[in-house]
């Protein structure tokens, strides 16, 4: 009571004085005491976590979820319902009794991601309609409606980019003017307004009566729910092989064995994996919102995001819920494993902007009372996205949770993948974004990174989505050994799994990455002239950034001399041993067991056909100790060069997979060891020619081949290949003479014109070439087949990969779903999610788009389907009439079934 009330006195004189509650206990100025969830019915029972276990736990399960919340309940009743039935949940206390009581229970069905929109979609699927048809009971969901508030342009943008989304599934929307959405919601101030986007079919959920219908439906298929269990201890083992695997899951109250946990534990997840030597990376925050008195014509009203105000309104009967994300969230530094059904008390201080926001939003509020507080622990992630999948640490634990608030909304959707990943060693549908391996492991672990990144991520929740944003906490943690030198040349870096990598050049000269300010909450002081954040700035926008001319050139002096791109970040990992042969012909879609000197595109499947990577492979000989640019090794050796954004997925799907199959070979990870930079364009060849000691002619290095050479009196390994359709070669280097390298390309190539490039121009140079971005046209949801890398698959050889049998199956049966390659004669930004238009119907959407500069169009990649339910012939894809569909405004658009540029190949040939 006493900080409660302190925290009122000190936060009063802002307060408009009706917010100052009549039920206030214990002071007559003060807000109320009273901190109570605003629904019905809870599960909280006299005894609450004192008792004996619900029922005894079995000596032994399939699979054992910890945590009864949410995701708990949802991971359960899927796993149940796909066959699952030896299936025990565990919850310390009473199911919800962690964080899911008090969520607000929002649902709103459009996200900035077509995967989100269609876990959304399943959730409230779930809720609305399979719960009450298996059981009979309502689970409290209630159809009222979601308005997204829009203040400016480009808020609007961002929701007529949604809308667009929202017609490829189905989701009903509609954009309103302010008058419109007056009609609509006539409490609302509508004076600022620019615009609003109305979705009809959103609405909210009841966390008490969701999870007990889910824990009824799970049971009456077998699952198990025990209450009043916690969980003490996770015995793991390691195989023959030394490799770690849960084997027990101990409790008060006797011990289950089990190759499979599934932590579910929410803010009390981290403490939940260190039992099993796991780090989950998320924290714990308050998180708050204020129910109000009743208001005379609120009801059924829809559900309000204000996003620029960072409030929310949620319809609560005849009140509201009024909640937010703040920019100075409290860090709940001392989990307590004892803490259930709790709220905190709520700090007016950090609260009072959403109260503002709300007031400006609903004059009415300014008038009405508070009937209750409800502040209580919520979990944060770096990236604002849930933790899924198997921890690479142990095999056997998976993680559910780190749901940024979001846990109900999402929960069933992520619930089945979740199942459908414990049951067949993957989702079925494209989890990269939640999946604990997008996170390099020397992270998961860094508690500045984690805390900062977190913290930002809430900040930011309710920003608008930008194509380009970058973040500005947790940078500068792992550098290459070109940083400074190419900082000093006006680089502005991009992050990628820690890496700082190039994003583009900026002629103003240097733009440092200073320490996370906090935007200056816990009394930090924001930086000043911040070059990096201006620069960022001007970045958000829709339209094309002020600098898309320099971006221009860095493409175009690629195309007609030379650019050179430091690469560094890329991962690098060696595959040797007596049976690397084996692996790599059971791994790798292509034939990779050629003589040393060769590389080879090609891409690793799961079980299902999906592309879980692309990367080259190079046959090597075996080197020197301590050389980083060939270990010794008995018997074969790989040297395999990824995408190092996604290195960590990549090193996870090896390692499982060697793992699984048992054989005697090793994967090395040399990616801090080596740096990489890519000489690309015409004049490549004359420029490396004075830098290397070998003869760089067709005949001497063809294409796809590697050497090792001297380059500025160092040994380098010399790679042709090509990432964006040029002539040119990469060079892998020791990280000690990167430097030394870089100068001398730089030097020999000044007179020729050579210039620096980053990720900015390869995003546009390799999309004009057709070039595929794994995560972006490329999944684990994608089939080699219907990706048009038909050409990597040795189908034609005898040799068993992992995925061929899906892949033929695929082949025999028809592609139901292609990649298609369009461009637009107006050049207008687009960025991916448009909606893909063929003859008045909607057949897909677009995955990756940027603007080709050599063949000066929009370029756009998106998959499409018939809407007839038939194969998707080239026939199909060339006999249709397309339009694009940005931001609500539709483009004509051509189909291509090759590359609009040099689609003879005739450039990465040296044929110009």
């Amino acid at each position: 009571m006493w900080y409660l009330s302190c925290a009122w006195r000190a936060a009063a004189p802002r307060l408009p004085a009706p917010w100052r509650s009549p039920r206030s206990r214990g002071s007559a100025t003060g807000p109320t005491a009273r901190k109570s969830v605003p629904y019905e019915k809870t599960l909280q029972e006299d005894g609450s976590g004192s008792g004996e276990p619900s029922r005894p736990p079995p000596s032994a399960a399939e699979v054992v979820v910890v945590g009864g919340g949410s995701l708990g309940c949802q991971t359960t009743y899927h796993l149940a319902k796909q066959g699952v039935t030896s299936v025990v949940l565990l919850e310390r206390d009473r199911l919800t009794s962690g964080t899911t009581w008090h969520t607000a229970g929002l649902l709103w069905q459009l996200r900035p991601s077509d995967v989100e929109v269609e876990l959304l979609a399943h959730t409230r699927d779930v809720v609305s309609r399979e719960l009450l048809a298996e059981t009979g009971l309502h689970t409290g969901w209630v159809q009222n409606g979601g308005l997204f508030i829009a203040s400016n342009k480009q808020r609007l943008d961002e929701y007529k980019r949604l809308m667009s989304l929202g017609k490829v599934y189905g989701v009903e929307s509609y954009v309103l003017t302010p008058s419109q959405t007056k009609d609509l919601y006539p409490l609302m101030n509508i004076e600022d307004l620019y615009g609003t986007l109305y979705v009809p079919k959103d609405g909210t959920m009841d966390p008490a009566g969701t999870c007990s219908t889910l824990a009824r439906a799970a049971a009456a298929r077998g699952a198990t729910i025990i209450e009043n269990c916690p969980v003490t201890g996770i015995q793991v083992r390691a195989d023959d092989f030394g490799v770690r695997r849960v084997y027990a899951v101990e409790t008060a109250h006797g011990t289950i064995q089990t190759p499979c946990v599934v932590n579910c534990a929410g803010v009390w997840a981290p403490a939940l994996g260190r039992l099993a030597g796991v780090h989950v990376p998320l924290v714990g925050m308050h998180h708050a919102y204020v129910v109000t008195e009743r208001i005379e014509g609120i009801q059924n009203m829809p559900n309000v995001r204000d996003h620029d105000a960072s409030v929310y309104l949620r319809l609560q009967g005849d009140a509201l819920s009024v909640g937010g994300y703040e920019s100075n969230p409290i860090f709940w530094e001392e989990v307590s494993d004892k803490f259930a059904f709790g709220l905190f008390d709520l700090d007016w201080d950090v609260f009072m902007p959403h109260i503002e926001g709300a007031i400006n939003r609903v004059p009415v509020l300014e008038k009405t009372g508070i009937k209750s507080t409800v502040c209580g622990p919520e979990s944060f992630t770096a990236d604002h996205k849930p933790l899924m999948g198997e921890a690479p640490e142990v095999r056997g634990f998976f993680l559910g949770c780190g749901f940024n608030s979001a846990g109900m909304m999402l929960g069933g959707g992520c619930g089945r993948e979740l199942a459908h990943w414990i049951i067949h060693g993957r989702p079925e549908k494209d989890m990269y974004g939640y999946d604990i391996r997008r996170f390099h492991r020397s992270l998961t672990n860094n508690n500045r990174w984690i805390r900062e990144r977190s913290h930002e991520s809430y900040a930011k929740n309710y920003s608008v989505v930008f194509p380009h944003d970058e973040p500005l906490a947790g940078r500068n943690v792992r550098k290459d050994p070109l940083h400074e030198e190419l900082l000093r040349q006006g680089c502005v870096f991009q992050e990628r799994h820690g890496w700082e990598r190039p994003g583009w050049f900026s002629p103003r000269g240097a733009a440092p990455v200073l320490d996370y300010d906090y935007y200056g909450a816990y009394g930090r002081e924001r930086h000043r002239d911040y070059t990096y954040n201006r620069l960022l700035g001007d970045e958000y926008t829709f339209d094309f950034p002020p600098h898309h001319d320099i971006i221009r050139t860095e493409c175009l002096t690629c195309r007609n001399a030379l650019a050179l791109f430091d690469m560094s970040y890329f991962g690098k990992f060696y595959l040797v041993g007596p049976e690397a042969t084996k692996a790599a012909n059971w791994l790798f879609t292509a034939d990779v067991s050629k003589a040393p000197g060769s590389t080879v595109y090609t891409c690793m499947l799961n079980q299902h056909g999906g592309v879980e990577s692309d990367l080259t492979v190079s046959r090597i000989s075996a080197g020197a100790p301590a050389s980083p640019l060939a270990p010794p090794f008995e018997g074969d050796g790989y040297y395999l060069a990824i995408g190092g954004a996604v290195a960590q997925h990549n090193w996870s799907h090896i390692t499982t997979v060697l793992q699984d199959m048992k054989l005697q070979c090793k994967l090395l990870d040399c990616s801090e060891e080596l740096g990489m930079m890519s000489i690309q364009g015409p004049l490549s060849r004359v420029v490396l020619q004075e830098v290397l000691d070998t003869d760089l002619s067709n005949e001497a290095f063809p294409f796809s081949t590697h050497k090792l050479v001297t380059a500025a009196g160092c040994t380098v390994r010399a790679m042709r290949l090509s990432f964006v359709g040029e002539l040119g070669w990469e060079l892998h280097v020791p990280r000690a003479d990167c430097v030394k390298v870089y100068q001398a390309v730089m030097q020999a190539g000044a007179r020729h014109g050579i210039a620096n490039a980053g990720y900015r121009a390869i995003d546009s140079l390799s999309i004009e070439k057709g070039y595929r971005h794994w995560h972006a046209d490329l999944r684990p949801d994608d089939t080699p087949l219907e990706a048009g890398l038909a050409f990597t698959c040795k189908l034609k050889s005898s040799i068993p990969f992992l995925g061929r049998e899906a892949v033929e199956a695929q082949k025999a049966k028809g592609i139901f779903r292609r990649l298609v390659c369009f461009t637009t004669e107006e050049k207008v930004p687009m960025f991916g999610l448009e909606a893909i238009w063929r003859n008045g119907e909607v057949v897909g959407h677009i995955r990756r788009a940027d603007f080709g500069f050599a063949i000066n169009k929009t370029i756009a990649y998106g998959y499409i389907r018939d809407p007839a339910g038939g194969p998707v012939s080239l026939d199909f894809v060339q006999s249709g009439s397309y339009e694009l569909e940005r931001m609500g405004v539709p483009y004509p658009a051509q189909a291509h079934t090759r590359s609009p540029f040099d689609p003879d190949n005739q450039r990465v040939k040296g044929i110009y």
